[in-house]
Parts: structure tokens; C-alpha cells; sequence
């Protein structure tokens, strides 16, 4: 499947999870926010939102600094 993520499209198994997608750009451990079709995608509910394809995958992650 294919999907376009931060602008860029992007090869996938099907089916993939939001999870499996952090896990898979070396983000899973960190905070950020997961914008799907322009929709929100609360922390929680990453496990269980399958991706499809042509999916519009935003990914944001605070950087840190002082």
C-alpha cells in the first residue's frame, strides 16, 4: 500500500498500524502527534488505526532545547 508520509510518499505492508508506523521511523518512543487525512489521531487509539492506502500521514515531534 501506499501512502504519503509528511509529503513524501511511502511504501507499506498492509496492514500497517499508526504504531507499526512510528515503530518503523524510529518513533515509538517518542511523543508526537499523528494527523491521518487531517484528522487527529489520539495517543491511545494508535494500536488499533489501521492505515489504507493513499492515506495523508502528518507526523510532528517536539524538539527540545533551551
Amino acid at each position: 500500500m501506499n501512502i504519503l508520509l509528511n509529503g513524501e510518499p511511502r511504501a507499506l505492508a498492509a496492514p500497517t498500524t499508526v504504531v507499526e508506523l512510528l515503530h518503523n521511523e524510529g518513533l515509538g518512543e517518542r511523543r508526537v502527534a499523528v494527523e491521518i487525512n487531517g484528522e487527529i489521531v489520539p495517543r491511545g487509539r494508535h494500536a488499533e488505526r489501521a492505515l489504507a492506502d493513499g492515506d495523508k500521514v502528518e507526523i510532528v515531534h517536539a524538539l527540545g532545547g533551551g
